[in-house]
């Protein structure tokens, strides 16, 4: 049987709880990869609903690359959620127009840039992701995470802040998977590895060597 197409929206049959992301995204500033997907306990299409504070003014994006798994209840908080803090108030009068439209004249209000979740991220259930945070490839946020900074590769986090609860592999290891980025592979590799990628990293490494030798990684 064939690899289920990137293109389906619903991938398991008979069940329209979980979806393809990419494929319900309507919003010009989030990009999803291919093979992530998205459950909702009630409809997935409400996803965009809990990328919050998204606004055309701000300009900043939300990218969530390939084979990512978000559970129920995420929420990406963006820029848009930003109120001053150095000034003597955090009141946004400018935004309610008339007398105060000139209040932010020659003034902007903070920003933290794009939210980026790498490649192969498990976002576990009611974690929030706020501005300008960048999630490494391989991690794992835990459920209930609040996540106010980066988060690095293949590491696993959680908390009010999130705080790293340990990496998921040694330096070494880490920089390998980082550097082979399989997610990239065309498919027809990324299904011919399965069995290995869904095990420990020795054996993956060693057979990817193995076939890198003998010329049949291809």
């Amino acid at each position: 049987m064939p690899v289920v197409a990137p293109s389906t929206v619903f991938p398991l049959a008979g069940y329209e709880r979980l979806c393809f992301l990419k494929n319900i995204i309507t919003h010009p500033q989030i990009t999803v990869g291919e093979y992530t997907y998205y459950d909702d306990m009630e409809d997935v299409h409400r996803f965009q609903e809990h990328v919050r504070y998204l606004f055309d003014f701000t300009g900043d994006r939300l990218t969530i690359g390939k084979f990512c798994m978000i559970a129920s209840g995420v929420e990406f908080l963006l820029n848009g959620a930003n109120h001053l803090t150095e000034a003597v108030s955090a009141y946004p009068f400018a935004v309610f127009g008339g007398d105060w439209a000139g209040a932010m004249d020659g003034k902007s209000y903070p920003t933290k840039g794009d939210t980026t979740v790498g490649n192969d991220v498990w976002i576990g259930y009611r974690a929030t992701i706020l501005p300008g945070v960048h999630i490494g490839d391989g991690a794992i946020i835990g459920a209930h995470a609040v996540v106010t900074r980066d988060v690095a590769p293949y590491t696993i986090v959680g908390g009010n802040p999130a705080q790293l609860l340990r990496p998921r592999f040694d330096e070494a290891i880490t920089a390998q998977l980082v550097a082979i980025a399989w997610w990239e592979w065309p498919i027809e590799k990324i299904t011919r590895y399965a069995p290995l990628l869904t095990g420990d990293p020795a054996p993956f490494l060693a057979a990817l060597h193995a076939d890198e030798l003998i010329g049949t990684d291809c």
